[in-house]
């Protein structure tokens, strides 16, 4: 059975101006994800800064989102780390919190061969005993997993089950299921190729473009699920310019300044992320109004 169907969030994560954790804000932010129809949170992901996180505020993070999901939804914990130790250790503390999945990004800066990849995941998947969606983000790590990769790893652990798939490569997706023969879950990790990843038996989305229209990123994934490709299609071709002001810097630069401008008051980011520019600002503001989420 899959972790979750539909679409999940990569939330962000809300600070006071001093840097410090809002989790009351973050707790607002949840129950607004709900509401809107989000089929899963995932705390702790690159969207919600993790890799400025503190040990400490990481376990308290996840802790704190099991706390206030309160099993409504899923909640899949971001536990990955470029030290295998670490992201045991953060998978462990997860699994003792409550969470129902991990999300392991790759490692990062120092890399790692596709067999190290493989051993990485199967070490976390027998440490700690949940569900494991690999995280393949090249253009964020510099460590792509290959489709051969993913296919070794998820028949080397019962619970490696799924692939968050960022690469951008349609055609490495499309390998993967081959593979894998659908027995490993996909998920778009980009939000401009929900509905293409999901013709490909695809399971939904972690989606960025959640944080500021839930309802949308839900109906564009459930639409496909339900059978009505062509409305899953045209919402998805619809959101394009909103899925792009969103990207128009590193993430999360702009959905947190969408988060900000919609009132939510989510805070700064940690450096050495910085404000969004004023010229994005203005593209990210009239696709926002197209969407009537300001």
């Amino acid at each position: 059975m899959s972790i979750f169907t539909g679409s999940g969030v990569a939330i962000v994560t809300p600070m006071y101006e001093d840097g410090r954790v809002n989790f009351d804000k973050l707790g607002e932010l949840i129950d607004f994800q709900i509401a809107g129809g989000t089929d899963s949170i995932i705390i702790c992901g690159t969207t919600g800064e993790a890799s400025t996180l503190t040990d400490e505020e990481h376990i308290e993070c996840i802790r704190y989102t099991v706390e206030k999901v309160a099993h409504r939804v899923p909640v899949i914990a971001g536990t990955g780390s470029n030290c295998t130790r670490e992201a045991i250790n953060l998978s462990k503390e997860s699994v003792k919190a409550g969470a129902d999945g991990l999300l392991c990004v790759t490692p990062y800066y120092n890399k790692c061969t596709q067999d190290g990849l493989v051993e990485y995941f199967v070490d976390i998947a027998r440490a700690a005993d949940l569900p494991i969606i690999m995280y393949s983000v090249a253009s964020r790590t510099g460590c792509n997993i290959t489709p051969y990769a993913a296919n070794k790893a998820f028949r080397s652990a019962d619970n490696i089950v799924a692939i968050k798939e960022a690469s951008g490569n349609i055609g490495q997706v499309a390998k993967i299921a081959q593979l894998t023969e659908g027995g490993l879950d996909i998920y778009s990790g980009n939000d401009e190729m929900i509905t293409p990843i999901m013709s490909l038996g695809g399971k939904g989305v972690i989606s960025v473009l959640a944080n500021v229209a839930p309802k949308l990123a839900h109906d564009i994934a459930a639409s496909y699920l339900e059978g009505d490709v062509k409305k899953s299609a045209d919402l998805q071709i619809r959101c394009m310019d909103l899925v792009d002001a969103l990207f128009c810097e590193v993430n999360p630069i702009p959905v947190k300044a969408a988060l900000n401008l919609m009132g939510f008051e989510v805070g700064p980011l940690r450096k050495p992320l910085t404000q969004l520019e004023a010229k994005h600002e203005e593209q990210l503001v009239q696709a926002m109004k197209a969407w009537n989420l300001l």
